[in-house]
């Protein structure tokens, strides 16, 4: 069987958290450093960033993103201040970390779609995801056939 590029940067990947490596808790580390919501130049996996549809063009942008363990229990903060910035609304039992980060990344990003994400790694505390996001208004997607015709569906 022929193994593709692809293939060998997710079995890469695969031993990285399987071995727990090195370079990946340095990374961890830096981002707890970071906000919350980190637009990055290029996919940290960009094997799962294609199988989600990202290409290297224009219209295209990838986006780190941290959010907090805890689902239900999160304890409400004492001081005043209003439910949405608490952060502890919209956290529901059935809804993954990871539909959290794209809604959260949704938001923050009104006029680009959500075209998927993927795990990167966790710590103790925080769960981190990349999301793909494409701009349908702009040109060179506008332009790619392929695309336009994807994303219709």
């Amino acid at each position: 069987m022929v193994e593709g590029m692809y293939h060998k940067i997710a079995e890469t990947w695969r031993r990285l958290y399987r071995e727990r490596n090195d370079a990946l808790k340095q990374r961890i580390v830096a981002a707890r450093h970071e906000h919350a919501i980190v637009r990055v130049e290029r996919p940290s996996r960009l094997d799962r960033a294609r199988a989600l549809g990202y290409k290297a063009k224009q219209g295209f942008i990838v986006v780190r993103i941290r959010v907090g363990k805890g689902g239900m229990r999160r304890k409400r903060a004492r001081a005043g201040r209003r439910p949405k910035h608490i952060g502890v609304v919209k956290i529901k039992q059935a809804e993954s970390m990871k539909r959290v980060a794209e809604r959260r990344v949704a938001e923050r990003y009104p006029n680009m779609d959500v075209r998927g994400s993927y795990y990167l790694f966790e710590d103790g505390r925080y769960y981190w995801f990349e999301c793909i996001l494409v701009d349908r208004a702009h040109g060179a997607v506008k332009n790619d056939r392929e695309l336009v015709h994807q994303l219709s569906h």
